[in-house]
């Protein structure tokens, strides 16, 4: 479809209701969607509990539903106790247990399957040299890993003896692995000799053994398996290898039951401050998100083959990789490299190869591939695909009608969908066989979610097209329980505006005539680059952090493929830099992928002998985030320090 197609779309605002062959198959159509929408708002305690009754195996059934004495830090099913590893194995041997689980495709190109009766295997085996090694229920362990079937079975193993991993993305660097340690106070690490991105080794093992020697006294143990084949320094006492903690372990563990609420991973995401926050799932809530709402926004059929491109150190690929699809029995697609190695049509070549029928992707990895032109995916038969989903960030409408016309060829729908890592799992989609979509709305939130859209003063915007933040009016099971170690910044950063009445998203958004919801971006200092969150206090303690830079600012700025980029001020000590910057410019960068990854890496550096502050030392973000998009200027800048800095900061 061309440029100027798209536009007369948009500007009709076409709705895209899903096609008849869809709705006949699907699993949850119109009528059924109403019936648990009603059920929800009629009494939404029971309808959760029904819900988790039917979907979870319980080994103690519970008997109270919501308890809500100590708001905002609510209980789900407390007194059931479960296992999720029994959840999204055990209970699919007996009939599933010779179908494929997993299939994973090394960037080399290597392919392996796992089915669910091995899978189970390898977990029980695992879980069975964590107890050898001395943890225990509720120890910590942290996993840092490429994107695996070994990442999958040290996470259920975890689950399956109720310690409570925390997955650290490969791409972080050694220090941003180290302050997750020590802030989960982790005994055991786990990673890989290395990974594989680009056609490079990621030396995942080197950043364990720089993060182990600057801290993290409370490891004990470091697992390291065999990946890669390079050789890698190991110490005597603390470090073993994977193959060897698991050669004579059994392919049978007993479970540990643990009640609904014990902790069943923790996950940094980024904030406002500089600290990354460890936000806290609880076991049964979680997996019961996790695993509805895999049924519902992905019309789950049992033949699917289900492909989720998020790597595991995300809550994408923890909910739609390692637990929801799991637990309905899916076979799941794992893939370790990039998008566009060796060549653009990667990902379309797996899709080809193992017929996948679900594709789940960013925003961001879509606009970077509908930039290279529609005769790649063209070249590859994608006739396997009958769903869709963006994940993430909002996805613009033309990147939205690129992937159905060109990926979906007008026949697969899109769920677009928006959550969060403290949501736990998708609370606003489309459901396919009932949802008409927009290209770049969520559409609607799913049964049981009293999402609204509220005004400074916490009031209903009803007013169509009108802003405000988003908020959830009313609990639900897979909502964060707390931060880790710190329930004050949880009740202040996500309930505190609102008198702790509302959780409060940090998204601004607006509905359309049709109640359709709509993002528009953060309202706090947090970036969204590539689909990730990032907070600007993170990457500005970083660049301070370098021995010439006295102060830094960052903000965000549009990007065509990454949504924002990262645009970062910065004041030297001495003086400014004049000239040709630009192998200092690098240096900083570097500098900043060393400190926390290479994802927070700043896109562009501006150098200003000050930073625009008022009179009373406060630096005019708003200002500079103007600046950095080449925005007409509105504030009034009279109560700048420095009146004439804006001219430099201009760049001019």
């Amino acid at each position: 479809m061309s440029n100027k197609n798209i536009e007369s779309v948009l500007q009709e605002g076409r709705l895209f209701p899903p096609a008849d062959s869809f709705k006949a198959a699907a699993g949850l159509d119109a009528a059924k969607l109403a019936a648990l929408h009603a059920a929800a708002e009629h009494d939404p305690t029971g309808f959760w509990g029904d819900q988790a009754r039917e979907a979870l195996t319980w080994h103690t059934p519970f008997t109270d539903v919501l308890d809500e004495s100590e708001a905002p830090n609510y209980r789900w099913f407390g007194d059931g106790k479960l296992n999720v590893s029994v959840n999204c194995l055990d209970v699919h041997l007996a009939e599933r247990g010779d179908n494929t689980a997993l299939v994973f495709e090394s960037e080399p190109g290597a392919v392996r399957r796992l089915t669910y009766r091995e899978l189970h295997a390898e977990v029980c085996r695992f879980a069975n040299g964590l107890r050898a090694l001395g943890v225990e229920q509720g120890d910590r362990v942290v996993i840092y890993m490429p994107l695996m079937p070994e990442a999958i079975i040290a996470m259920q193993a975890c689950a399956r003896i109720g310690a409570i991993h925390s997955v650290v993305f490969g791409g972080f660097s050694a220090l941003s692995l180290r302050d997750r340690i020590e802030d989960a106070g982790a005994r055991v690490l786990i990673t890989a000799d290395g990974g594989m991105r680009g056609g490079n080794v990621i030396e995942l093992k080197t950043a364990a053994d720089k993060a182990l020697s600057e801290g993290c006294a409370s490891i004990e143990s470091l697992i390291v398996l065999r990946h890669t084949g390079h050789d890698v320094p190991m110490v005597a006492g603390r470090d073993v290898w994977w193959q060897d903690l698991v050669h004579d372990k059994p392919a049978t563990c007993e479970p540990a039951w643990v009640d609904a609420e014990h902790p069943l991973f923790l996950l940094y995401t980024s904030g406002s401050t500089g600290k990354p926050k460890g936000i806290q799932h609880s076991s049964a809530g979680y997996l019961l998100g996790a695993k509805l709402s895999t049924q519902w926004v992905f019309d789950l059929q049992p033949d699917d083959v289900f492909w989720c491109t998020a790597d595991v150190g995300w809550i994408t690929g923890h909910s739609y990789v390692a637990y929801g699809p799991l637990a309905n029995g899916a076979t799941v697609v794992l893939y370790e490299g990039g998008p566009t190695w060796p060549d653009a049509g990667r990902f379309w070549r797996i899709i080809e190869d193992h017929k996948v029928s679900i594709f789940y992707t960013a925003p961001t990895a879509l606009r970077a591939l509908m930039k290279l032109g529609d005769d790649i995916p063209n070249s590859y038969d994608l006739s396997s695909l009958r769903l869709l989903g963006s994940v993430g960030e909002p996805i613009n409408p033309e990147a939205w009608m690129w992937y159905r016309t060109v990926i979906g060829k007008d026949r697969c729908p899109i769920v677009d969908t928006w959550w969060q890592t403290e949501t736990g799992a998708i609370l606003i989609s489309p459901v396919p066989g009932a949802t008409a979509t927009k290209p770049g709305s969520c559409t609607q939130p799913l049964p049981g979610i009293d999402a609204a859209i509220v005004d400074d003063e916490g009031n209903a915007v009803t007013k169509p097209d009108a802003g405000g933040y988003l908020v959830v009016r009313r609990p639900w099971p897979s909502m964060l329980r707390t931060i880790w170690n710190d329930n004050d910044r949880y009740i202040d950063t996500y309930w505190h505006r609102f008198q702790n009445r509302y959780y409060v998203a940090g998204d601004s958004a607006h509905r359309d005539a049709d109640g359709y919801f709509w993002i528009m971006g953060r309202i706090d200092d947090v970036l969204n680059v590539s689909g990730h969150r990032l907070g600007t206090m993170e990457v500005e303690s970083a660049l301070v952090a370098h021995h010439r830079v006295a102060e830094a600012a960052v903000v965000g700025k549009p990007h065509p493929v990454k949504g924002e980029a990262v645009f970062a001020y910065v004041v030297c000590r001495g003086e400014r830099p004049m000239g040709d910057t630009r192998a200092f410019v690098e240096e900083l960068r570097q500098w900043v992928g060393e400190q926390i990854g290479a994802i927070a890496k700043p896109d562009e550096i501006r150098f200003a002998d000050n930073l625009p502050k008022t009179r009373s030392g406060k630096i005019m973000r708003r200002l500079l985030r103007a600046i950095a998009r080449d925005e007409e200027i509105t504030q009034d800048i009279s109560t700048l320090e420095n009146p004439q800095i804006v001219d430099q900061l201009r760049g001019k």
